[in-house]
């Protein structure tokens, strides 16, 4: 269709373009009444074809973001399922690739995916995947930069999170099904227990790590700028045998974080007055 084939009765009408787009998602409702054809007769079908274009470009955007999603609920149901989200939910901006945040949590109340209640949360997985992959591009924390620092002043350093890094946490085994639903390779069962992903970047590669027990509360403790002594106690209050040493090396494995900013002794005291 040529954007010819839709043609304003008054271009100058105020806001032309929220009245045009008001009801874009909406199938039942008629088309604007400044929308004409090439002879001024109204545009109802010329209209609707508009309207279905941009209903089937969003769902084409929610499968290319959320494929593991797709793949667990099969084509139909993910196609319907989108749809009923796309009309309750207009995207916010012109970059396609920003579509989609609220669809984890409308998978949370859509009523027919109530028996797959770890689904939601592998939608946010791959939100964030998504996420960590447009993240903005930051040197990674060396070993080297680390052991530099005293042992003495190692418990007081705080650390730069990389753009890309996230922790996300779920009551269901929602990193192992992602993982599992990302390719193409036979699925199996999965036993249900709650399961912690940190999300990275290692330079144009996102990966996607199941964490240890402990280990998104140490995580998360660290990216919201608490020193490395208040995060090892964070993962042993999670996890009285939260491994220290693993943690620290999955950090730097990981590139979860850009760099570090070391206190002495005599700053923390200095700080605390």
């Amino acid at each position: 269709m040529r954007s010819a084939d839709i043609v304003p009765m008054r271009r100058s009408t105020p806001d032309f373009a929220g009245q045009f787009s008001a009801t874009l998602l909406s199938p039942d409702a008629p088309a604007p009444d400044l929308v004409t054809g090439p002879r001024g007769k109204r545009a109802e079908k010329r209209y609707d074809v508009y309207r279905n274009n941009v209903t089937v470009s969003l769902i084409a955007a929610l499968s290319s973001i959320f494929p593991a999603v797709e793949r667990i609920t099969g084509t139909d149901f993910f196609r319907a399922m989108a749809r009923f989200h796309v009309r309750e939910t207009p995207p916010a901006s012109r970059l396609l690739f920003e579509y989609g945040r609220d669809f984890p949590d409308f998978i949370d109340h859509y009523e027919y995916a109530a028996d797959m209640p770890w689904l939601s949360d592998v939608a946010r997985i791959e939100r964030a995947w998504l996420d960590a992959y447009h993240a903005a591009d930051a040197p990674a924390l060396s070993a080297a930069a680390l052991a530099a620092v005293p042992q003495e002043d190692l418990g007081a350093v705080t650390f730069r999170p990389h753009p890309a890094t996230r922790v996300l946490s779920s009551v269901h085994p929602a990193v192992t099904i992602f993982a599992m639903n990302r390719g193409s390779e036979p699925v199996g069962r999965v036993e249900d227990r709650p399961e912690d992903g940190l999300i990275t970047r290692i330079d144009d590669e996102v990966t996607v790590r199941l964490l240890p027990p402990g280990g998104a509360a140490f995580f998360n403790a660290l990216l919201s700028g608490e020193c490395l002594a208040a995060a090892v106690a964070a993962g042993l209050d999670a996890w009285p045998a939260f491994d220290l040493s693993a943690a620290i090396g999955e950090m730097i494995e990981a590139h979860a974080f850009s760099n570090i900013r070391a206190f002495s002794a005599i700053e923390l005291e200095i700080s605390d007055v």
